[in-house]
């Protein structure tokens, strides 16, 4: 009978350390994995930082920045750059070391008259085409280069145009901002005050509750604009506006009336480096 009773106490000891090993081997399991996910959790939020960490360098002239002005990436007329010539601007680019501005970093480098670096550009995309997801962003994702997409708000049930789904995924990348391009892309300098007003605020109010951000810039449909609109960009929190005059942009030209450097189909990479260093 003691034997007996002894065999079972023994019996339920190893089954107890059994049950303590497991349980150390999960426990040790579930560590493992907390330590792998705050290790990429650590390693993501440091990329994500890795713009915002950049010594910028003060100038005592104004700054002068390209602005590049795409639309459609496809084929067709003057205003679509076909995806080979896209790509070819892009590895230029990233071969030549250029870092390509944020709406944000690009409204810092004006207000403060400095730039992350000597060599800077910043592209924009007008009219927020479909070909914007499916030819330009792979290409910006394949170089790691960022644009902003200036998108017109009642277009975003057009086939041809970005759905807000789209929008999101570029914008989760990190590498693409939305600005506006108002709603209905009518030239601003024909309507009357009202609705030039309600083509500025609708299409902001739009952007920042779909894409969850602070609208900054305004960029004009076909580049017309009068003081009016400017009054009211200002007035509705705009801190910048993008025209179609052609040039480097600089701040003499004014917050609201700055210069781009429009690229045409067909253009060499020799042509491509004239227009980023002199904006002609």
């Amino acid at each position: 009978m003691i034997a007996k009773s002894v065999v079972v106490v023994c019996l339920l000891i190893l089954a107890g350390c059994t049950a303590q090993s497991k349980t150390r081997v999960k426990d040790s399991k579930v560590k493992t994995r907390e330590s792998l996910k705050t290790k990429k959790l650590s390693v993501n939020k440091k990329n994500a930082k890795k713009r915002t960490v950049t010594k910028w360098i003060h100038y005592k002239k104004k700054c002068q920045i390209p602005i590049l002005m795409y639309h459609s990436i496809s084929s067709g007329n003057a205003l679509r750059v076909p995806p080979k010539q896209f790509e070819e601007e892009m590895t230029y680019l990233k071969a030549n070391h250029y870092y390509t501005l944020t709406t944000a970093e690009a409204i810092k480098a004006f207000e403060t008259n400095s730039l992350p670096q000597k060599k800077v550009v910043w592209i924009t995309l007008d009219d927020a085409y479909k070909d914007n997801y499916t030819a330009a962003f792979p290409i910006l994702e394949k170089y790691h280069l960022h644009a902003t997409i200036n998108y017109i708000t009642g277009f975003s049930q057009k086939s041809n145009h970005l759905t807000v789904g789209e929008a999101k995924k570029m914008q989760h990348s990190g590498l693409i901002d939305f600005q506006s391009h108002t709603v209905q892309h009518l030239d601003l300098n024909e309507l009357s005050t009202d609705v030039q007003m309600q083509e500025l605020a609708n299409s902001k109010k739009w952007l920042d509750s779909n894409l969850k951000q602070k609208t900054q810039m305004i960029c004009y449909p076909a580049g017309r604009y009068n003081q009016t609109t400017i009054k009211l960009a200002n007035h509705l929190g705009y801190k910048i506006g993008l025209t179609t005059n052609e040039g480097l942009a600089c701040l003499d030209q004014g917050w609201y009336s700055l210069s781009r450097v429009r690229i045409a189909p067909g253009i060499n990479l020799q042509t491509f480096d004239q227009l980023l260093k002199n904006g002609h």
